[in-house]
């Protein structure tokens, strides 16, 4: 891969459209509280995600076989201390990984959850985390076949059913989608599937239409991040790519690099080193925070200023171990920022609490997202988007067969497939590489995109103090966005 009390609510409209000038913007700064470091796995908001909660939910929900009876039980994190009668749900849709780990790293959520009495929900994703169907068993044929994102979506409504069935004070709460990166995707479609369930939805670095976007998108932004901070930067990386190319051909050069980059294990080609270099600047790209971050891996404030200056201090093109040595310098940034790692492994640079097969899988079925690069106006090889040979390593490993199709006929791949849908924020920085695969135009009125200027992957999930303007005015907008749903649906409830 890879953030008001009753009579608050009926005057909070009118007071945003008086402080959406920048200047008095910039004065949230104070009114919300900033964190040096707001994607630490540990945050202040930890003890908000301390107690867990189970649901048990029908495995197949598609299947109304009356021997269809198999459960799970399915995980969520509640916290309702400011609740009273008709709080607002704020509801996150989990995405590929443990929900603690995006409870304690949502910080927008609770930022502003006591100033709308709301109830705060983390719905954990079915096969991520400790909502695992079939246990340990989960992730073989023909128990993953439940894996997909309409299993899960049909999971939250259930669990937005039972919380307000279970609870008299959520009766008649209107709930409100909350998401990031592909739980962004899911907040969105949350709202598009089944909007007698969910008023509106904050969609944060959700790339809704990757599957039909140029190929070649994603690794162009990753490309302009990096000139953005160095326009000698992106030259540099595309020339290196021969030089490893050269070393690679022997097995004694193949020892070099595993030397010069600090590897823990031999290499197999030079494909394998430079796959995982690629990754790691895409990486770098999303996290590109102003701010230093723990999220991914320790880093400094915009890491890829960083990570070019290194590759910039130390390359010399008609040397090429000076060429090797700058590059190991520059992803050094990314993956030994603080200097603990004696060596690393080509073979994983995701974090153990991001559910790799799982998430692999549903690459490998509903979420295909093309990638390709030309290697002349992006920083990287040439390398064709092919799938067939995508569709064989799938099939290999999970014998399945991907439909490319399928989330454009269901959830749509463009402005005109999501014109009629409303209460939608899509919010993404300009130097989130996932952009590429944004809705970054207002569709209508009610369904809006905002752009964060200078914005990597998923800012603004927590406030800090050297958030840009833009984060700031983008907040306003959502908290505005927010409130007028919350008033509609109170409103409507007086009317019925």
């Amino acid at each position: 891969m890879r953030w008001f009390k009753k009579n608050f609510y009926l005057n909070f409209s009118i007071i945003f459209l008086s402080i959406l000038c920048l200047n008095e913007a910039l004065l949230l700064r104070k009114s919300f509280k900033a964190s040096k470091s707001p994607l630490k796995s540990k945050s202040k908001f930890s003890q908000n995600c301390r107690n867990s909660s189970f649901i048990s939910q029908i495995i197949d929900h598609f299947n109304f076989n009356p021997s269809n009876d198999r459960k799970y039980k399915q995980r969520y994190i509640i916290f309702d201390k400011y609740a009273i009668s008709n709080s607002p749900i704020f509801f996150y849709t989990g995405n590929e990984g443990d929900i603690q780990l995006f409870c304690e790293n949502t910080g927008f959520i609770w930022e502003i959850a006591p100033k709308f009495d709301a109830v705060v929900v983390f719905a954990e994703h079915r096969y991520y985390g400790s909502s695992l169907p079939f246990g340990n068993e989960s992730f073989v044929a023909p128990n993953i076949d439940f894996l997909t994102s309409e299993q899960a979506l049909a999971d939250y409504a259930y669990l937005v059913k039972h919380l307000k069935s279970t609870d008299q004070r959520l009766k008649n709460s209107p709930v409100v989608a909350f998401g990031g990166s592909y739980g962004g995707m899911l907040a969105a479609w949350f709202r598009m599937k089944y909007p007698n369930l969910i008023n509106g939805a904050i969609a944060a670095s959700a790339p809704i239409w990757q599957f039909s976007t140029n190929c070649e998108a994603f690794q162009s932004v990753v490309t302009f991040s990096f000139k953005k901070f160095d326009s000698e930067c992106p030259d540099l990386i595309r020339f290196s790519w021969d030089i490893i190319n050269q070393y690679g051909q022997s097995d004694k050069g193949l020892s070099e690099l595993k030397e010069i980059f600090g590897l823990c294990k031999p290499l197999k080609s030079s494909k394998q080193l430079k796959d995982w270099i690629a990754d790691i600047y895409g990486n770098t790209a999303m996290v590109n925070y102003p701010y230093e971050t723990n999220f991914l891996a320790p880093l400094p404030a915009w890491p890829v200023r960083v990570m070019c200056s290194n590759i910039t201090r130390y390359f010399n093109k008609s040397n090429p171990l000076s060429v090797l040595k700058s590059i190991y310098h520059g992803i050094n940034v990314f993956l030994n920022y603080t200097g603990t790692s004696s060596c690393f492994d080509v073979e994983s640079d995701t974090p153990s609490d991001i559910g790799m097969v799982a998430w692999t899988y549903q690459t490998c079925t509903e979420f295909v997202f093309p990638m390709c690069t030309n290697g002349i106006e992006d920083m990287f090889e040439k390398q064709d988007w092919d799938p067939l040979a995508y569709n064989r390593e799938c099939y290999d490993q999970f014998k399945t067969m991907p439909r490319e199709e399928w989330p454009l006929i269901n959830y749509g791949g463009s402005s005109h497939d999501i014109k009629y849908h409303s209460n939608l924020i899509f919010s993404n920085g300009n130097l989130d590489p996932w952009s590429a695969g944004g809705v970054l135009n207002d569709v209508n009125e009610k369904l809006k995109a905002v752009i964060i200027e200078n914005g990597a992957h998923h800012l603004g999930k927590e406030s800090n103090e050297k958030d840009p303007d833009s984060v700031l005015i983008a907040r306003l907008k959502e908290i505005e966005a927010i409130n007028t749903w919350i008033q509609d649906h109170l409103k409507s409830l007086l009317i019925d």
